[in-house]
């Protein structure tokens, strides 16, 4: 997986017997859902080998762009359009579909060294927003906070933003702070923290690994702390969660249909769970 999961993939293009006369589904967008993508592209491919599809990352905004000027069919989003997008799109002819082929957890998560085991999301916001910047302060050793965020253009980024850093209050003006370092990808944030025992990030549930400690989350004080788990997000229990979006040009037709069609099947979904993510239905 490139460091950047800023990719292009098609399979197989020169498949034996693939028609030519078969165009290349678009996806494009959230980094997040860019494995996803790829292994929902496997196993549709086993059924129809002669569409190909090509997958390619960038981010929320990238897929999002790209499917306003008409570069992709799909636009995999980890966030929802944004209002001033819609209008763009419209504007331009484009009338933006949003389809729901997920369910996903964001993982605080720290270096397993790190003796500090749970946090309240005002603790996330007060660290984020650099209020808070030594570990002391909410329970850890003597070392300052290294906090890690993905890039402005991520859908994850967005989420983040609106959903721990202003705690869910849209006139809340609570911004990141400069200290904290803008990676490029969640595998960037995931090496990062694997060689910084001071470092914090957050990342999708299909990136968690051993090699990290994701923390138990409490809404506020008063709430209990929860891991992130397929099941604690699928019922709820898990205070980051979020969904993961296709976006069309108008309702689906053709190809494109026949895609999404399978993603929202029982062998699609299947396929969301065995990579960690969340079915929209279990």
């Amino acid at each position: 997986m490139s460091y950047y999961l800023t990719i292009a993939m098609v399979l197989p293009l020169l498949l034996a017997g693939c028609s030519r006369s078969h165009k290349a589904i678009q996806i494009k967008g959230s980094d997040t859902m860019v494995n996803l993508a790829q292994a929902w592209t496997e196993e549709f491919m086993k059924l129809s080998p002669e569409q190909p599809v090509a997958v390619t990352g960038g981010g929320s905004g990238t897929g999002v762009a790209s499917l306003i000027s008409g570069m992709t069919d799909i636009a995999q989003a980890s966030r929802e359009m944004k209002a001033k997008e819609i209008k763009l799109a419209n504007a331009r002819g484009v009338k933006p579909k949003e389809i729901q082929v997920a369910s996903d957890g964001i993982a605080v998560v720290v270096h397993p060294s790190n003796p500090v085991n749970q946090l309240t999301k005002q603790q996330l916001s007060d660290i984020f927003t650099g209020k808070v910047k030594n570990w002391q302060e909410v329970g850890g050793g003597n070392q300052r906070i290294v906090p890690l965020s993905r890039d402005r253009n991520s859908g994850t980024h967005v989420f983040f933003l609106e959903e721990v850093i202003k705690l869910g209050k849209k006139k809340n003006p609570n911004e990141f702070s400069p200290g904290v370092l803008m990676m490029p990808s969640s595998q960037a944030i995931v090496e990062e923290v694997v060689g910084n025992s001071a470092a914090i990030g957050y990342i999708g549930l299909g990136y968690l690994t051993k090699k990290q400690k994701a923390l138990a989350i409490a809404q506020d004080n008063g709430a209990s702390y929860v891991i992130p788990t397929i099941k604690t997000v699928s019922r709820g229990e898990y205070p980051i969660s979020r969904s993961l979006l296709f976006y069309t040009n108008g309702t689906p037709s053709g190809e494109v249909k026949q895609f999404i069609d399978f993603v929202l099947s029982p062998a699609g979904q299947k396929v969301v769970l065995k990579m960690d993510f969340i079915p929209v239905k279990l």
